[in-house]
């Protein structure tokens, strides 16, 4: 394995738990892309009844099904806590025609989610969590779950030592990290995502910067997460709330936090009052790995037997995190694939 994200790691950890020995290689430190950020929103695409309705999406919808019991074995295994909770999601319905949009995304989730999660239309909550709309309503979901990034990827790591599996940081990324006949596993983020692209001769598609932040707030932890004008407020148990992101496909400086952070945090506190007055206690900026199709990028790497690619998760890493651990490891230790195509590396 290569790359100590939240791909590599999830990987390196389901193929450890088939009893593979795995060595992952990692150029800097766990989590030091994109992987390390602050927010921690998994949460599913709203259901269409129509054409919008995509493989990725049902994928993404299984993988937010399986995540509690993969988070669940993965802090027993290690005795670190990943932060995982299903505290559900809150989306203020601005107008009349969000509320009808609303009433055909319950319809649909009814289908779409066979019984996995519930959708419905309800009052806006008082006390500021989010402000409430002109309509006085919101669309709340039972899926949606946060993770703390960053106590998420300490628990990967330490489940994969519990199982044997061996992690070296901070050395340069060889061509085996186990050895002359191990399969290789590449989960190297938007630099490993653009080698791969030139090697082929493809669009290499993004990065796409994000800036991210927390405050203090606690006592908030149990609330759902808020899903309004684009951007996550998302409480964690560790006393934080988590506000992002932006998405910038132009940038002078790819890690400092700028205006546009500043906008963000505005932004946030109009939309939740009860953040008002909650000090900042970081501040994140980090380039995301985007393909050229906005999809995940899987499979064998196309010209170099025993290597695969595992890349271009974008924004929902962690949400797919579990069903790409499986689908990578069905692969790589048992031949068998089943990659879906949109998110397959075609060869050529």
């Amino acid at each position: 394995m290569v790359g100590a994200g939240i791909l590599g790691l999830a990987i390196a950890w389901e193929c450890a738990r088939r009893g593979a020995r795995v060595r992952l290689a990692e150029a800097r430190a766990v989590g030091s892309g994109c992987s390390g950020g602050l927010v921690g929103a998994l949460a599913p695409h709203a259901p269409d009844a129509g054409a919008g309705w995509t493989p990725l999406k049902a994928f993404q919808l299984d993988s937010l099904a399986a995540a509690p019991g993969f988070w669940a074995e993965v802090a027993a295994a290690g005795g670190h806590d990943p932060g995982y909770a299903r505290t559900g999601r809150l989306q203020p319905l601005a107008d009349a025609a969000a509320v009808t949009r609303a009433a055909a995304q319950v319809q649909a989730a009814g289908t779409r989610w066979a019984g996995r999660g519930r959708l419905e239309v309800v009052p806006a909550p008082a006390g500021g969590w989010p402000a409430a709309p002109a309509t006085g309503l919101c669309l709340l979901d039972d899926l949606t779950a946060r993770i703390h990034p960053r106590r998420a990827l300490a628990a990967l790591a330490a489940a994969l030592a519990a199982r044997g599996g061996r992690i070296d940081a901070g050395r340069a990324e060889d061509e085996r990290p186990g050895g002359p006949a191990a399969a290789v596993v590449w989960a190297t983020g938007w630099e490993g995502l653009a080698r791969l692209a030139a090697g082929l001769g493809r669009d290499a598609g993004g990065p796409v910067k994000g800036q991210a932040l927390a405050v203090a707030l606690p006592g908030v932890a149990g609330r759902p997460l808020l899903h309004a004008g684009g951007l996550f407020v998302v409480p964690h148990a560790d006393g934080t709330v988590a506000i992002g992101s932006t998405a910038e496909r132009e940038f002078a400086d790819p890690f400092a936090t700028d205006d546009r952070l500043e906008a963000l945090h505005a932004a946030a506190v109009a939309a939740c009052p009860a953040l008002a007055g909650a000090p900042v206690v970081a501040r994140w900026a980090g380039l995301r790995p985007r393909s050229a199709t906005g999809r995940p990028v899987l499979g064998p790497w196309p010209g170099r037997p025993g290597h695969f690619v595992a890349n271009g998760a974008f924004r929902i890493g962690f949400g797919l995190a579990p069903g790409i651990a499986g689908l990578m490891a069905d692969l790589v230790l048992e031949g068998r694939d089943a990659i879906p195509g949109e998110m397959r590396l075609a060869p050529g």
